[in-house]
């Protein structure tokens, strides 16, 4: 499979150039957040599997992948802000925020602040809001997830999915998850993994879709359901069957589903 009719380009953003894959075409706009080792490319698997005609964007953030370069900060005002400017530049109309896992935490920040367009939001496997069960030894833990390659991959293993990925897929969450300077790849363990940003998501009133993997080992349905709903009163949570927590690499067809349905309940 291939995505069709995309435009892979450097935005400028917030003092900044960040890369994105933009496709024009019918809305709402879906602006893809990816999750915190991940770049635009986590989003591809999904992408393919969406309406030929369905305008996106997906970028790397500030500090990953393409965006590597990109000066910080890098904390989830920083993400968020970039996430409003790209919109800014790209979207015609409505658009609806898409974020996996911290890229979900940056996207509930967002849809905190209600900005203008907004239409709806999924969220992927996300952090919730406010954080739950972050003791110092996850810290800890999560501060050397990304060292070098043996971590990754072992990662990989232990905590990020279930089940086979490709070899070629595993190489990607390889690169992606060593792209990141040590101020980008540091910022989510040290600060941002603590950071409360559920103020105003009581007052969100566009829909909004969790999607939750049946054996997620970070953010579990029970987690999401106990935690990240009850923030949100228009949430709804869907599991996702047979996936842990890179869904969009593991299931897509299932997340592409998911986002296509939701989209048709909010035109």
């Amino acid at each position: 499979m291939s995505i069709q009719n995309v435009d892979g380009r450097f935005i400028d953003v917030n003092g900044a150039q960040l890369y994105a894959n933009v496709r024009e075409g019918d809305g709402p706009t879906l602006i893809f957040l990816h999750y915190w080792g991940g770049t635009h490319r986590t989003w591809a698997p999904v992408l393919e599997r969406l309406e030929p005609k369905q305008a996106f964007v997906a970028y790397d953030q500030r500090g990953w992948g393409k965006s590597a370069n990109a000066p910080g900060p890098y904390s989830l005002t920083q993400h968020a802000d970039d996430a409003r400017a790209i919109i800014d530049t790209v979207a015609r109309g409505p658009f609806v925020i898409v974020g996996h896992s911290a890229g979900g935490k940056v996207a509930q920040l967002l849809a905190a602040r209600k900005p203008a367009g907004l239409a709806g939001v999924v969220l992927v496997a996300p952090a919730p809001a406010a954080p739950v069960g972050v003791t110092e030894e996850l810290r800890g833990a999560v501060t050397h997830a990304y060292d070098n390659e043996a971590a990754v991959r072992q990662g990989i293993d232990m905590m990020l999915t279930n089940g086979e990925l490709s070899a070629e897929l595993r190489q990607q969450i390889v690169e992606d998850s060593l792209s990141a300077g040590d101020d980008a790849r540091l910022t989510w363990p040290r600060e941002s993994i603590v950071e409360d940003v559920s103020a105003g998501l009581d007052d969100v009133k566009v829909p909004v879709l969790v999607l939750g993997g049946s054996h997620d080992k970070i953010d579990p349905p029970t987690v999401l359901a106990e935690h990240l709903l009850p923030l949100i009163p228009t949430a709804k949570l869907t599991v996702l069957e047979g996936t842990g927590h890179l869904s969009p690499l593991e299931v897509p067809d299932q997340v592409a589903a998911s986002i296509s349905g939701f989209i048709a309940q909010t035109r």
